[in-house]
């Protein structure tokens, strides 16, 4: 009887580690591309993202300056969003991506000056210059967590020197290749060594600035670009032969200044009354374009283009040399641009497709996306880390609160009635715009100024204190509603406040080191 009951749960526990072992094996996986391009507006390519009140694509002016096939095929593949929120500056939008925490909570509220703490006079004294450390959750380090080879390739831009984040290997990433401190090259071009030749150290920072691990392509006519897309391909190469999902988060320098012609697209774009640097410019986009469509082909190579999800987006507003003029300029009709309060300045690029459609396949048919859409709805920079946790079926940690929804249900062609159509944007610094928290909740935006009256390097005049906007009606930010509608600036200003207690707001300070919090209006203000 004893033998008996023991063969009997040797094969119950057999069956059991079985089960286990397919379950296992049979978790979906796939591989993610995070393919970030630095400082890409809204506009800053020929895919139209702006819509009409019916929600059609309407295209602009500028998209028919820029050349993006690639964008365009990913889009047809894919869903794009019309009102896609990012921080205003970069290092803020980097840290909430991999994080899925709003700048706001995570205090790394401007971008990171790799030598120094560039608060700004009146900025919070405790603001988290750091950056990310090895203690930061972030979803490279999850995915590395169960069994992804997590690739880093170009700008970091994570802490300053020193830190742990300037080395991305300490935030959860098996490889980095030319990410560091800083969000710039001094050159794009291979023959300078993208920045580092001796002849920059004359006249450029001595310690900063120079993108590391690119020595292969010095002397020759590799723009950084190129170079970045085919030391990408290569680690798809080797992450597809040991047999790993992998996660690359593919973080281009451009279109970032300075804005050094790519020659091979420099024909494309004849003098049309404009600069030779908006000229530069749109090579430097159609470069970018030229490495999403070489990493594309790629996949289709290896085989495991259907097994790949590609999420495409910008950091920021744009930033395009179209004029000095904040208020138009490169996100056109839109107003302002990258470190401003207006929508130019936070409203960016994001389209999410899998790289081949197969509608048999199990990975697809778990995250599925509606071809050829726009969706309508406000997603945020926040959103990227739970969609990818959700996609690789990775849990997040109980401790780690997220500001982000997963966008799942909006890259299947739905509305998400359940989720807040908000964005907090807090800057407590100097910059284009200084002192400011913006909010976004439905079809209404305020902003708010903590120091109006004082000038700085980029604010010579006087700025209202508060800000009204109608996006729905007013999507250009041209009619100040805050004097007009007083119990609406109210409301929204009570919301504002709520959010920045929720998320643990810095504030800026007066010149007495007094902590500057928002106040609401009175019929005096």
């Amino acid at each position: 009887m004893k033998k008996t009951l023991l063969l009997i749960l040797i094969v119950v526990l057999n069956i059991t580690v079985c089960f286990a072992q397919t379950t296992v094996s049979k978790k979906i996986q796939p591989n993610i591309i995070v393919f970030l391009v630095d400082d890409m507006g809204l506009m800053d390519t020929s895919v139209p993202f702006i819509t009409d009140n019916k929600g059609e694509a309407v295209s602009q002016p500028l998209n028919s300056w820029y050349h993006t096939p690639n964008m365009e095929t990913l889009a047809a593949k894919g869903t794009r969003f019309s009102q896609f929120y990012a921080q205003s500056v970069c290092s803020p939008t980097r840290a909430s991506l991999l994080t899925g925490q709003n700048a706001t909570r995570h205090h790394t509220t401007t971008w990171i000056k790799p030598d120094e703490n560039n608060r700004g006079e009146f900025g919070p004294k405790q603001w988290n210059w750091q950056g990310l450390t090895s203690s930061s959750v972030t979803f490279p380090l999850l995915l590395q967590s169960e069994g992804y080879k997590t690739i880093h390739i170009g700008k970091g831009h994570f802490g300053p020197l020193d830190s742990e984040g300037a080395d991305p290997k300490n935030i959860g990433f098996d490889v980095n290749i030319a990410g560091a401190a800083w969000g710039r090259p001094k050159s794009y071009y291979g023959r300078d060594h993208y920045g580092n030749h001796p002849k920059y150290k004359k006249v450029h920072e001595p310690l900063t600035h120079d993108i590391p691990h690119l020595e292969a392509h010095y002397d020759n006519d590799v723009f950084l670009t190129q170079a970045l897309t085919l030391e990408a391909n290569k680690q798809i190469t080797e992450a597809t032969s040991e047999q790993k999902p992998f996660l690359l988060y593919m973080s281009h320098y451009a279109v970032h200044a300075p804005f050094d012609n790519d020659p091979r697209f420099a024909k494309r774009y004849p003098n049309r009354g404009k600069s030779k640097q908006a000229q530069a410019y749109a090579t430097l986009v159609e470069g970018m374009d030229k490495s999403l469509g070489d990493i594309t082909a790629k996949l289709e190579e290896l085989g495991i283009a259907e097994n790949t999800l590609i999420l495409f987006l910008g950091d920021n507003g744009g930033d395009a040399p179209l004029g000095k003029n904040d208020e138009i300029a490169s996100a056109a009709p839109l107003k302002g641009r990258k470190g401003t309060s207006w929508e130019g300045g936070m409203r960016a690029p994001l389209i999410v497709a899998w790289a081949k459609i197969d509608p048999t396949s199990a990975i697809q048919q778990k995250l599925p996306i509606s071809q050829n859409k726009i969706n309508t709805q406000i997603a945020t920079v926040l959103d990227i880390y739970p969609t990818i946790l959700s996609a690789a079926s990775v849990k997040n940690p109980q401790a780690q609160v997220i500001d982000g929804v997963n966008l799942a249900e909006q890259l299947s062609g739905q509305i998400n009635v359940l989720r807040e159509n908000s964005f907090l944007m807090h800057f407590p610094h100097e910059h284009r715009h200084s002192y400011f928290t913006s909010y976004r909740l439905e079809d209404w935006k305020i902003i708010y100024n903590y120091l109006p009256k004082v000038k700085t390097k980029h604010r010579k005049n006087h700025v209202k204190r508060y800000q009204l906007y109608n996006l729905k009606n007013d999507p250009t930010e041209s009619k100040d509603l805050a004097s007009s509608q007083p119990k609406e600036l109210i409301r929204m200003m009570k919301s504002m406040m709520a959010e920045l207690e929720n998320q643990n707001a810095q504030f800026p300070i007066d010149k007495y080191g007094r902590t500057l919090k928002p106040i609401l209006p009175t019929p005096s203000t």
